[in-house]
């Protein structure tokens, strides 16, 4: 028997360990189970290199739990270490300056960026742990290769002795701490084995010390006691995923299969997908997914699954794929991916960089092949996948450079446009007097519905711009494309948004109108309101509601969190424009009776006010009296 001092020069480790090291106890397992597959690696390339001549026989790696006696087990029949290598490999922690290691990350929540490097993972071990044993007997047929075992109870004491053991490999028994409780019950271990463990490439049995129990007191015909047969265990993972598959040996219904083993709460198809595959100048592979988005976009962040080796990393991947990209579903799996280290550090990573700049590559080369092959069927799935491009092009600046030869424009007769196509098509009549392209797009097709018309009696098309970031997405493509600027059909009158050599003269005299705005500011609220006078066509509205652009860009914005929330309370300010050409405008500056001018005014303005869905509660039981008063 040995006794020693785990070589570390401190006695502050293991509460650095415990506390620091990791952000969450539960990754205990998938470190150990990491290095169980790593050992059982090994032995495999010992073998293909025929330095290991013996049979590799079953490599299954066993997690067993027994809370009768409180103990996690974990087992591999992989390399085995050698009294020597465990002195090495777990007296000997694998870094140099363990005080200064220490002292600067003392106190630190982020200090598992070196963990990976300092081979600190089986230590995770002792953050749910009483007291750990290892177990082992190496391939080696060397006569210093008997079993040993190593037992260490948290602090920098060990012992190793000499033990039996008759297969090769590791043995590390947790004896769980009260602390851990947790860690005892069997749901709670599948669920983590689910989560860190299944796609790994060693098969993974889950299961109880015993498989059979006896019944007490129950004998079969040839006098043996009888047994109950207890659920066996089983292998809990696939050992080769999809998308370690060469993608020209699938077909679209395993892609489809694997979506929804992936996220099995979800129903919907996924609408096309992108299979990666490759091994220069960085390892890389993976699937991802287009999903459909709703219309709470938040919600579908976070579905992409990130691994090393199949072993799982993690599911946040901000900053660590472009962030329009963290809306896609699916699996990244890259060895060039740092396992043990944390979010903060990946983001930092050159190679992850690198990664992350391919993966967005793919993923306009994919759209854009679609396009090209099949335009019928990218215009059918676009209203589904135009968040994913128009995020792309207001957030990475790099993809609006390829995403611009395939993103598309809709309007409101339901044709599909590339950028140059729709320029093209109304560059004659949308520019204005000022050599000005005037884009014009609705958001609520039947509350705008009045605009639109109008706009498309004087030959003008009306694009439609309904989605989520839209708002973003015009002031991004303003700022793109030369000489252009987007205005919303309501913004305006039409002969404004687009504005040409000369207006209508108006009909009244500059006292009438002057009457006028005066008559129409008496009934209505002066702080929500502005009135103005315009020249308009004689067969537009006699009172017409608009919303100035700016304002409530502004405010669409600040409901999106873009910068302008000292605006998300104000209330919405509105332009009401009195039409001076209007034969009904006239006519009420002749109307000699008080009171009937008065109601026949607030009349149009409640007309007005009733075309854009803005007529509720008293206001418009009111209007309906007055109407039939006016009948009558």
């Amino acid at each position: 028997m040995e006794k020693g001092s785990i070589n570390v020069k401190t006695e502050n480790i293991f509460p650095i360990i415990k506390k620091f090291l990791y952000s969450d106890h539960e990754i205990f397992l998938r470190e150990l189970i990491s290095n169980a597959v790593d050992a059982t690696q090994k032995l495999k390339t010992l073998a293909s290199v025929g330095e290991f001549k013996e049979e590799l026989g079953d490599l299954t790696i066993e997690v067993i739990l027994d809370a009768h006696k409180k103990t996690l087990t974990v087992k591999d029949k992989g390399i085995g270490m050698t009294a020597a290598e465990v002195d090495q490999y777990i007296n000997q922690i694998a870094f140099s300056g363990a005080e200064e290691f220490v002292e600067k990350y003392k106190g630190k929540g982020d200090a598992e960026v070196l963990i990976g490097h300092f081979g600190l993972g089986f230590y995770s071990s002792f953050m749910v742990s009483k007291k750990v044993d290892i177990i082992s007997k190496s391939y080696k047929n060397t006569e210093d290769a008997y079993p040993v075992k190593w037992s260490c109870d948290g602090s920098p004491e060990f012992t190793i002795n000499k033990t039996k053991k008759g297969n090769r490999g590791t043995d590390v028994v947790l004896h769980i701490n009260d602390e851990s409780k947790e860690f005892l019950e069997e749901y709670r271990i599948k669920e983590l084995l689910r989560k860190y463990c299944k796609f790994l490439p060693i098969p993974i049995q889950f299961g109880t010390e015993k498989v059979f129990e006896k019944l007490e007191g129950e004998i079969t015909e040839d006098g043996k006691p009888k047994t109950l047969e207890v659920e066996k265990p089983r292998i809990i993972n696939d050992i080769n995923p999809l998308w370690k598959r060469k993608p020209a040996e699938l077909k679209d219904e395993e892609y489809k299969t694997f979506y929804h083993d992936l996220y099995p709460t979800t129903f919907d198809e996924p609408l096309f997908n992108i299979h990666l595959n490759v091994d220069y100048p960085f390892n890389l592979t993976g699937v991802l997914y287009f999903p459909k988005v709703r219309n709470n976009y938040e919600m579908q962040r976070n579905k992409i699954q990130l691994y090393c080796n199949q072993v799982f990393v993690t599911d946040s991947v901000e900053g660590i794929v472009p962030d329009f990209l963290t809306l896609l579903h699916g699996v990244l799996d890259s060895p060039d991916i740092p396992l043990n280290v944390s979010r903060s550090y990946l983001q930092s990573d050159a190679n992850v960089k690198k990664i992350s700049n391919h993966i967005m590559k793919k993923v306009a080369d994919k759209l854009e092949n679609i396009f090209k092959e099949n335009r019928e069927e990218f215009e059918k799935k676009w209203d589904d996948i135009k968040i994913f491009i128009e995020y792309g092009i207001v957030s990475e600046p790099n993809f609006y450079e390829r995403a611009e030869k395939f993103a598309l424009f809709k309007n409101t007769e339901g044709n599909y446009f590339t950028f140059e196509e729709y320029k093209d098509k109304v560059q004659t009549l949308q520019t204005d007097k000022n050599k000005q392209l005037v884009y014009l797009y609705a958001t609520q097709l039947d509350e705008q519905h009045s605009f639109i018309e109008a706009a498309k009696e004087r030959g003008y098309d009306v694009l439609v711009m309904d989605g989520t970031i839209d708002t973003h997405f015009i002031n991004t493509l303003e700022q793109k494309l030369a000489d252009t600027t987007f205005a919303r059909v309501d913004s305006n009158l039409v002969d404004k948004l687009i504005e040409k050599e000369d207006a209508l003269p108006p009909v009244l005299s500059e006292d009438q109108i002057k009457q006028l705005k005066e008559l129409v500011q008496e009934q209505v609220d002066k702080n929500r309101f502005h009135v103005s006078a315009e020249s308009m066509n004689p067969d537009d509205q006699p009172m017409l509601i608009t919303r100035p652009e700016f304002m409530r860009r502004m405010k669409d914005m600040a409901a999106l969190g873009g910068g302008y929330t000292f605006m998300g309370d104000m209330p919405e300010h509105l332009n009401l424009l009195v039409n001076l050409n209007h034969r009904l405008i006239v006519q009420l500056l002749d109307e000699k009776d008080e009171d009937r001018r008065k109601s026949l005014t607030k009349q149009m303005i409640d007309l007005a006010l009733l075309s854009q869905n803005m007529l509720k509660g008293q206001p418009l039981t009111e209007f309906i009296k007055r109407s039939l008063e006016i009948i009558k």
